[in-house]
């Protein structure tokens, strides 16, 4: 688990050591009270202790509390007698040690600066524990007053007054009952795998380690008839290599086996509890003076990955803080990340694995290929949530062509859809046949987002997609795609594939790190994300909803992020930096000045639904800001997520897929529909339901998409939407199209009364926009918008120049002075 810890700021002169820097004075109370809390809990340990050794004696001298004389004989005096008799005697019984435990947790947070809130769960689940055992232990209370104490004995009493002793004993076992469910999350499943376990332990004991001895397996000498031994030879797939031993088939010779000669297909071990089972067909070995002639072995392997670990709190939430001297989450410092609770189970998470299913699939796939003479010397397969990868050696001198030919007749013989050859994977010299299971596991949203993998990712941008073959949570960095390309026909899981991006950056960035512009063309995809409009949505300053789904406003909205564009890069070139992560970590550093216009820049993620939509209304006005965008934005933190269901070469065009190495495909209806998307087949033998293949630019993985229903997502909206917000979402700069940029006569007496300021602003900075106005003079978008009409009348500005800045025509104020003096005359 990934470890945090939490920062306080202070300011430093220039030389000034930083050593001692984070030692504030909170922090130093928090030291203070931390190790207090720590003494105290070794205290009461050594009271509790003391008290079972001569609790007796010291309770006959606590009536003389205050006499100096009298003795008692409590390893912490008469203050740990008083402890002891006042917690133990006429408190919880033996269960106050859980008071130990509490006071020692809870200095050790505030001591190492960890959040302390976390404990609440801990503190409320020890005193539940603390009052159930009193009680029980009450029963003993007539002749072992100290095991619970004067209060659970008499809350004992009290319960057995009104539903009697089996009552009270049958509430307790209830009380425990819900401890050990939500507390210590035993299941029934769990249950049930420490049994499947123990009993793989003894199985697995029963073979000793080869430390010299001679060991043989029992179940390999069981006698056979000579048709049962040829019948289990045919299912083998080098029959012909046993051929000539048919006539010695009658004798069993004993086989000496060791740790690493053990006929797994004896043992059978339970599936679940496996991580991986070799069944190899049974021949005869000769031993002759201790040499053993080892034949070609055709082994089959399932393999399951372990499950990964699950984190319980979002990680998030304990990183918000952990910036340099300036914190850009000053303004939401109170900003609680959601908690990965409101996620839904939708299932117990573990991928079940049906041996008969797969011993079946194997046997067809070999039978398949050695009706075509391609035999095999070793399969493996590998178990996902939807899909199982069967991985094949060929023997010597098969073509692999020949087997990648055969896709359609392995699917016949498998009666599966959605089968896929991987010939050969790369880096590992095999075959991949890739065959859906029968009963698919869902993946769901929590399990990705609570893994260690996702909560751990040091990503600037982490997305949590799903799960691989291998059932490994797979996670990507958007900044390192640096765009992403989503398609596939309709309902294969293009809008879950977008819900599970923006969920899973919801998860990981604080509202001031990253915004969103949000364009949904079928207006129902993404409107639950209005809620979070002051928190994490950008838009146009004139607009009134931050989501758009008027096709004629995206294309001002694109231009805008152009101008937005431009004008980062200004920035960037007048910090001498080459990226938005090295500017951000100087403006952290406070080695850039706000007073020159510099400010922190958040991360900006368009998302474009039904991008087939748009190029149908609008054409080349889309497709050249967005192509703008993809070349130019990565640098300063712009990036693209585009959806469409039609990938067609007129809405996937050669320079889109240019700029989008990232791809990602849900099940189309055809070859050519995948190759419009990967530049490779493939995702026509998707199964769809969220089955997708993601490519780089590199190979191909295939991944389970993480399913995010439309009932989470308002959970985590409605979570973020009810605390406290900015003002208005984050404004992008205006853009003005060139049928506004007419140069129209405005008289003296009616212009701006900061006409003069926005003139000596343009002019001192050599740039004509409104957004540096808006800047400078702290102005609303229509009073700029205005002003900068207003210069470009007087002729200070030049007209509209698509996303550049206007051009300056006064080159200093002292021409300006007389600029405006010469207006003035002759007006």
């Amino acid at each position: 688990m990934a470890k945090s810890t939490k920062k306080e700021t202070t300011s430093i002169e220039p030389g000034e050591t930083n050593l001692f820097s984070r030692f504030s004075p909170s922090r130093q109370h928090k030291i203070a009270f931390g190790v207090l809390l720590v003494l105290l809990a070794v205290a009461l340990a050594v009271s509790f202790i003391s008290y079972f050794v001569n609790g007796k004696f010291d309770q006959s001298e606590l009536n003389d509390f205050t006499n100096r004389n009298s003795h008692v004989q409590n390893w912490l005096g008469k203050f740990g007698a008083f402890l002891s008799d006042f917690f133990i005697y006429k408190g919880f019984g033996v269960a106050s040690f859980l008071f130990v435990r509490l006071l020692f947790i809870t200095g050790a947070y505030l001591v190492l600066d960890m959040a302390v809130s976390k404990l609440k769960k801990t503190w409320f689940w020890d005193i539940f524990v603390i009052i159930i055992l009193s009680i029980l232990f009450g029963f003993f209370g007539d002749f072992l007053p100290e095991l619970g104490g004067v209060i659970g004995y008499e809350m004992n009493l009290f319960s057995q007054d009104y539903i009697g002793k089996s009552g009270t004993l049958l509430a307790l076992i209830f009380g425990i009952v819900i401890y050990l469910i939500f507390k210590i999350k035993i299941s029934p499943d769990k249950i049930k795998g420490f049994f499947e376990n123990a009993k793989g332990e003894i199985n697995s004991d029963l073979v000793p380690e080869n430390n010299g001895s001679t060991a043989y397996n029992l179940e390999e000498f069981a006698v056979k008839d000579n048709d049962d031994i040829k019948d289990s030879l045919i299912t083998s797939p080098n029959k012909k290599d046993f051929e000539s031993d048919e006539e010695d088939l009658g004798e069993i010779t004993l086989k000496p086996i060791s740790q690493f000669e053990i006929n797994k297909e004896a043992l059978k071990p339970t599936i679940s509890t496996a991580s991986e089972l070799i069944l190899e067909p049974t021949r005869k070995e000769i031993i002759s003076q201790g040499e053993v002639e080892k034949p070609h072995e055709n082994e089959f392997v399932i393999e399951k990955v372990e499950e990964e670990d699950i984190v319980e709190e979002n990680l998030a939430a304990r990183l918000v803080s952990d910036f340099g001297e300036f914190d850009p989450t000053l303004d939401l410092s109170n900003y609680k990340f959601p908690t990965i609770d409101l996620l839904k189970e939708y299932a117990s998470g573990g991928i079940t694995i049906n041996q008969a299913e797969l011993e079946e699939n194997k046997n067809n796939i070999v039978e398949t290929l050695r009706n075509y003479k391609i035999e095999i010397a070793q399969i493996k397969a590998t178990v996902g949530p939807s899909v199982t990868l069967y991985e094949i050696v060929p023997e010597a001198g098969i073509r692999i062509s020949k087997i990648k030919s055969l896709e359609d007749d392995i699917a016949l013989s498998l009666s599966a859809l959605g089968i896929r050859i991987i010939a050969p994977i790369p880096g590992k010299g095999t075959i991949g046949i890739e065959v859906p299971n029968k009963n698919p596991s869902m993946v769901s949203m929590k399990s990705v987002i609570g893994s260690a993998k996702f909560q751990e990712a040091e990503m600037e941008l982490p997305i949590a997609l799903g799960k691989t073959i291998s059932n490994e949570t797979f996670v990507v960095d958007l900044a390192k795609m640096p765009h992403l390309l989503m398609a596939g026909a309709t309902g294969q899981g293009k809008s879950v594939g977008l819900n599970a991006v923006l969920t899973s950056l919801l998860y990981k960035k604080h509202p001031a790190e990253v915004k969103f512009v949000l364009v949904d063309p079928k207006k129902v995809e993404l409107t639950l994300f209005n809620k979070i409009e002051r928190h994490y949505l950008a838009k146009l300053p004139d607009v009134e909803d931050a989501i758009i789904t008027d096709n004629s406003k995206v294309i001002t909205t694109l231009n805008s992020l152009c101008v937005e564009m431009d004008n980062r890069y200004s920035l960037l070139k007048d910090a001498m930096v080459r990226n938005i992560k090295e500017y951000n970590e100087k403006f952290r550093l406070r080695k850039l000045n706000p007073e020159a216009g510099h400010r922190f820049l958040p991360y900006i993620v368009l998302v474009v639904d039904e991008f087939a939509d748009l190029i149908m209304t609008a054409g080349k006005e889309v497709e050249t800001p967005i192509a703008r965008l993809a070349q130019l934005a990565r640098a300063i933190g712009i990036h693209l997520i585009i959806a469409t269901q039609r990938p067609s070469v007129n809405v996937i065009t050669g320079m889109i897929k240019a700029n989008f190495p990232a791809r990602i495909a849900f099940r189309v209806t055809s070859k050519i529909d995948s190759r419009t998307i990967l530049d490779s087949g493939g995702a026509d033998q998707l199964i769809g339901r969220g089955d997708m293949l993601y490519t780089n630019g590199n190979d191909l993985v295939r991944v389970q998409c993480a399913f995010v229903d439309t009932p989470e997502v308002d959970k985590i909206t409605e979570f973020i939407g009810s605390q406290k917000a900015y003002a208005t979402a984050y404004l992008l700069p205006e853009f003005v199209g060139e049928e506004s940029g007419i140069n129209l006569e405005v008289d003296i007496s009616d212009r701006d009364s900061l006409f003069r300021d926005a003139a000596e602003v343009i002019v001192t900075a050599q740039q004509g926009s409104a957004s540096l106005i808006q800047r400078k003079l702290k102005l609303g978008y229509n009073r700029a918008g205005r002003l900068i009409d207003q210069l470009e009348a007087a002729g200070i500005v030049g007209p509209f120049e698509g996303s550049k800045a206007r051009s300056v025509n006064i080159p200093d104020l002292v021409a300006l002075e007389h600029f405006l003096n010469n207006e003035k005359n002759n007006q």
